[in-house]
């Protein structure tokens, strides 16, 4: 007997112990918990736990929980966020050439664009966080853009005077400025409500989102466009990356990689099937290709090309 309850305290002293060694860490993206970035956080937080036999504990909290990207970012660059999921809206704002990628046709497809995210120009953008207080862990991406719209649209002249929700950087916004339209930023989980109500007239947005969020609830029309890609950028505090031991910084790198070079290997047959799904509901899809959109495509590349040097470079990459 005795010997029994000496056991059941050691065992109990144990796990005690290996609790108390447990690194809980924290995660924040803007997305829903259906989208695939939030999917993807979840998968690294349980190959995470399962590689490091739950002492290394990954906490995601998707639909801005934690704030917009500007307050994710400073908690980030404070080290009171240690990882987060960003669009590179923030990183556009603080250096034009991280708005390339935005760049309207530079790919065809989610295929192309997985390649480029693997490219030469990436790989100096993702090391070149470090200035702003992060480190770069890897580029994931959302379906190729398209467009919902509340009234019927036949051509690139009926967009403009429309308020089109985009992300707030200079890249995107310039792009619907020289069409004619009114970019209008706002945070993602105001977008339903602001789309039902006639705050904004349509959106630059992805097939997932579409569906999953039920945008199409009050479009008039989908554009089917893929006239942009969309990437996400994976980061560490640098001042909280800088505090973990090799071991953890070893095993999150290796997680962290797969599972989002994972994630972008997905998004051909993510936009697929959400186009598929979205083509079954009363809501027109249309195509639209590179002449849709008239002569501002040309317009935005003369302007960006000589703000943003790297764009060339970039380019060059997806010509190959």
């Amino acid at each position: 007997m005795k010997l029994a309850r000496f056991a059941g305290v050691a065992m109990a002293l144990c796990l005690s112990t290996l609790a108390a060694k447990a690194e809980q860490y924290r995660l924040g993206l803007i997305t829903p918990p259906p989208h695939q970035w939030s999917k993807s956080a979840v998968a690294i937080a349980d190959k995470l736990k399962a590689e490091t036999d739950g002492r290394v504990e990954l906490l995601t909290f998707p639909s801005g929980q934690l704030g917009n990207e500007a307050q994710m970012l400073q908690q980030l660059q404070t080290g009171a966020l240690d990882f987060a999921f960003l669009t590179l809206g923030e990183f556009a704002n603080r250096d034009a050439n991280y708005g390339i990628f935005l760049a309207p046709f530079l790919v065809k497809d989610a295929v192309a664009a997985r390649t480029l995210l693997k490219g030469e120009v990436a790989g100096k953008l993702l090391d070149g966080v470090n200035k702003f207080g992060l480190t770069g862990l890897g580029w994931g991406m959302a379906g190729m853009r398209e467009i919902v719209m509340k009234d019927k649209v036949s051509s690139g002249a009926d967009l403009k005077g429309k308020k089109v929700r985009t992300v707030p950087f200079a890249q995107e916004l310039d792009f619907w400025t020289k069409l004619g339209a009114a970019p209008t930023p706002m945070p993602l989980p105001a977008l339903y409500d602001a789309f039902a109500n006639g705050q904004v007239d349509g959106m630059q947005i992805d097939f997932e989102g579409t569906w999953n969020s039920k945008y199409y609830d009050h479009a008039g029309v989908i554009i089917h466009s893929d006239h942009m890609m969309f990437p996400m950028i994976a980061v560490a505090s640098g001042r909280k990356w800088q505090t973990l031991s090799e071991e953890d910084r070893a095993t999150i790198q290796k997680v962290m990689a797969e599972e989002i070079d994972n994630m972008v290997g997905l998004y051909a047959d993510i936009d697929a099937k959400y186009l598929a799904e979205l083509e079954k509901t009363s809501v027109p899809v249309i195509k639209a290709d590179r002449a849709f959109f008239g002569p501002a495509i040309d317009a935005w590349y003369e302007e960006w090309r000589n703000r943003t040097p790297m764009l060339v470079d970039l380019e060059a990459e997806a010509a190959k």
